[in-house]
């Protein structure tokens, strides 16, 4: 037995709350901006994230309303996905904090930076993987912006590299759930992809 749920018939917020607890688990983009006219450094996180394209290299995440890091992006062509570790779970739920405009995030949740190489905007030092972006588009869909930012330049820690490549124990991803949920990695399976010839029949069957 199923139950129906037709958007229609619900506020937007009852099926926002469907949505993001059925779209699970949802990467983080901790994005970092600068407001343009006042150099103020913003920070958040923004959990409608994902990869646009390889080449070039694109990632994308949403903003659902018009907030400081869409405005700043728009002013600028200029922002950092940061990457969000389990051991930074609360400095990152902190800059999720509707501060005022001209608040920076970094100083208010005591966040150490340091600067990037290709764009303004700063990483955030204790994050593993930073993505500096030049903007690429935006898509305007209903309440919520599409910013795509292509790639300029990225940076990993050697303390979460193995044999060269980033390793999904030592990066700890933080997701997000639904309600006030997060989501950790408690286990990993490994399994390729299978190639046509080597197709033995549904796995149900196997």
């Amino acid at each position: 037995m199923r139950v129906d749920f037709n958007p229609a018939d619900m506020s937007p917020n009852k099926f926002y709350k469907l949505l993001t607890a059925t779209v699970v688990p949802r990467p983080i983009a901790w994005v970092s901006t600068i407001d343009p006219y006042s150099g103020c450094a913003n920070l958040a996180p923004h959990s409608f994230f994902s990869i646009a394209s390889v080449t070039p290299p694109v990632v994308q995440f949403s903003s659902v309303g018009r907030k400081d890091t869409l405005r700043n992006i728009e002013a600028t062509g200029e922002f950092v996905v940061n990457f969000t570790p389990e051991e930074l779970f609360e400095q990152i739920n902190d800059t999720a904090t509707d501060f005022p405009h001209g608040v920076s995030e970094f100083e208010a949740a005591a966040i150490e930076v340091e600067p990037s190489l290709r764009v303004k905007p700063p990483r955030v030092a204790a994050s593993p993987v930073a993505f500096e972006c030049e903007l690429h588009s935006t898509l305007r869909i209903g309440d919520g912006t599409v910013v795509f930012g292509r790639v300029v330049h990225a940076v990993v820690s050697d303390d979460v590299l193995v044999d060269g490549h980033p390793e999904i124990s030592k990066l700890r991803p933080l997701s997000r759930l639904g309600k006030n949920e997060w989501g950790t990695v408690s286990g990993v399976r490994d399994l390729a992809r299978i190639r046509h010839e080597d197709w033995q029949g549904p796995a149900a069957d196997r």
